[in-house]
């Protein structure tokens, strides 16, 4: 998943949110990971199940990682201030963006991520015409 996350990052150039679903273990954060490596980041990589988000500014843009799975009501996202994330040109990439529903806009891509027996397999989910040109990137170039 990490390899596969570092081949997408630069096909998301234009994409604002990045839904990730899948069940626990299924590779989420590692894919998240390789995204950020794929974008130059270096350092240590955090799962946000705690925190929420982890904030990460790179030299092209700033990257959000959200872990809503901890969430128990949408709306605790407007406590945290979630509107202001979608301001910019930061990229969201968020785990559970189901637990978001009615707060959260639709994801330009959405990611499902699967355990099969000795691998994962990838679905994808495009909602707007730059995560249709992200994942026709992704076709030509990985």
């Amino acid at each position: 998943m990490e390899t596969l996350g570092q081949c997408l990052a630069p096909c998301l150039a234009g994409v604002k949110l990045v839904g990730l679903k899948g069940d626990l273990g299924a590779g989420k954060t590692t894919l998240v990971r390789g995204v950020l490596r794929g974008m130059g980041y270096d350092g240590a990589t955090k799962s946000p199940t705690f925190s929420l988000v982890e904030p990460y500014d790179l030299e092209q843009r700033s990257v959000y990682h959200f872990d809503l799975y901890r969430l128990q009501e949408a709306e605790e996202l407007e406590y945290m201030g979630i509107r202001d994330y979608f301001e910019g040109e930061g990229l969201l990439l968020v785990e559970w963006p189901e637990k978001g529903a009615g707060i959260l806009p639709s994801a330009d891509l959405e990611l499902i991520l699967n355990k099969t027996n000795g691998g994962r397999t990838l679905t994808w989910f495009v909602h707007t015409p730059s995560g249709q040109q992200a994942i026709e990137q992704f076709l030509v170039s990985c």
